[in-house]
């Protein structure tokens, strides 16, 4: 069955300041190569490359007060913020491309003032190997790729937390998180204790990714914004080797591309990160042509014509 969506605005984010690793600044460059414009050209989508925005470069200090770069990375997450609101302003579905997952602060708070402006309900996907729940008291890394829900959520430096104005971005209840499997001992009480959704890869094992998928993608409606935030460290390193956190056990391809699948078949989505992938650490771009052809069919690519 065909699907039309709406017109599609690639956003580069290019710096890997909340991360544990360089090189995720690579990311958006190495998605453009791997042919993600083109392949969505391809399938008939209307899309527009942006360019990359720019922010202060990484300084690679140790912790201050708890946290790695918290200037440079509320900068990013700004100029992130307002590049993604305005493509949602124009009626169009912004993709970023990072960049590590940090930028996600950024994105989603855009995403969630836009639902509020527009009076829709909002669903975050979250699909990762980490819940990034932390916080400065349970990482002493301070790096802020692992702390980006808990930010979005209430908890963290006030300069994230009201990034978009007074209050938190999202609520833990708007929340999905599909994948986890590394989870720190004391983020596992912050998630219990705020009720997180989690559908960790025992639960995939367990039940199997077509149910799970069913229950992250339930109570969905037609006045329902689904956000879509992709750490490419979801997927098993043996197809994903090229991110900065590996974490073995993760979904294989056929179990990846079944996420896809359904979120397209959903209908709901209206707006995407793609974050964490380090061509540094990876084998030919592997990594980069693996999330193109799954981006391929969260826009429809299937075996065959399905209704």
């Amino acid at each position: 069955m065909s699907r039309r969506y709406p017109p599609v605005s690639l956003i580069g984010v290019p710096t890997d300041v909340g991360a544990g690793h360089r090189g995720a600044l690579l990311g958006p460059d190495a998605l453009r190569i791997a042919g993600i414009v083109e392949a969505l050209a391809a399938r008939g989508v209307e899309i527009v490359d942006r360019g990359n925005i720019t922010g202060p470069s990484n300084p690679w200090q140790p912790p201050t007060g708890g946290y790695r770069h918290l200037a440079e990375v509320v900068a990013w997450n700004r100029a992130t913020m307002e590049a993604v609101g305005a493509e949602l302003a124009q009626g169009r579905l912004p993709i970023m491309v990072g960049g590590d997952h940090c930028l996600g602060i950024g994105s989603i708070t855009a995403v969630a003032k836009h639902c509020r402006e527009a009076g829709k309900k909002l669903r975050v996907l979250w699909l990762d190997a980490h819940a990034d729940f932390n916080t400065s008291d349970v990482t002493p890394s301070g790096n802020i790729h692992g702390m980006p829900v808990a930010c979005l959520c209430g908890i963290g430096p006030k300069e994230l937390v009201e990034l978009g104005g007074g209050s938190p971005a999202i609520e833990p209840r708007e929340v999905r998180q599909v994948g986890i499997r590394s989870v720190d001992e004391g983020e596992k009480k912050l998630v219990k204790q705020h009720g997180l959704d989690v559908y960790d890869m025992r639960h995939i094992d367990e039940v199997g990714m077509r149910r799970t998928m069913e229950e992250a993608l339930s109570g969905m409606d037609a006045d329902t914004h689904l956000h879509v935030s992709f750490d490419v460290d979801f997927l098993d390193p043996s197809i994903a080797p090229g991110v900065g956190t590996t974490v073995p056990g993760g979904p294989n391809y056929r179990e990846a591309q079944l996420v896809m699948e359904m979120i397209a078949d959903s209908g709901r989505m209206g707006s995407l990160d793609i974050v964490e992938l380090n061509p540094l650490l990876d084998n030919c771009n592997q990594t980069a042509k693996v999330s193109v052809d799954l981006v391929e069919s969260l826009f429809g690519k299937s075996t065959l014509m399905r209704d």
